[in-house]
């Protein structure tokens, strides 16, 4: 019966410190924001010029948030879509915008068509 008890006690102890490491690595997370994925992810200056075969990006602004380029998110991201060079403002609008490519391409080639005017 006492090892019952103790066990019970053990179970409880390591329940309470598994919830309490994932509310810090939960507030880790948050804390670090888009800083974080930037470290894995092709950086490039806001106004560095296309890699060869994509069409520039006609943008100052990410096509997801609106945050300035190079601003204080750092260096943009860089990505690749269909040909046209994509800078976000952190890693974490990639998949925002893969969930959703044909709202940002038509902002990005309304923003082309202007220029062009």
């Amino acid at each position: 019966m006492a090892n019952a008890g103790r066990t019970t006690k053990i179970m409880k102890l390591f329940g309470y410190l598994a919830v309490s490491t994932l509310a810090a690595a939960s507030s880790i997370i948050v804390l670090a924001g888009c800083k974080k994925e930037e470290a894995a992810t092709s950086v490039a200056s806001a106004t560095s010029p296309a890699p060869a075969g994509l069409t520039p990006y006609p943008l100052t602004n990410c096509v997801v948030s609106g945050e300035k380029l190079g601003g204080d998110m750092g260096a943009p991201v860089q990505f690749a879509y269909q040909g046209q060079e994509i800078k976000f403002c952190c890693a974490m609008c990639q998949p925002k915008f893969l969930k959703d490519p044909d709202t940002y391409m038509k902002k990005i080639k309304e923003a082309q068509a202007s220029a062009k005017n």
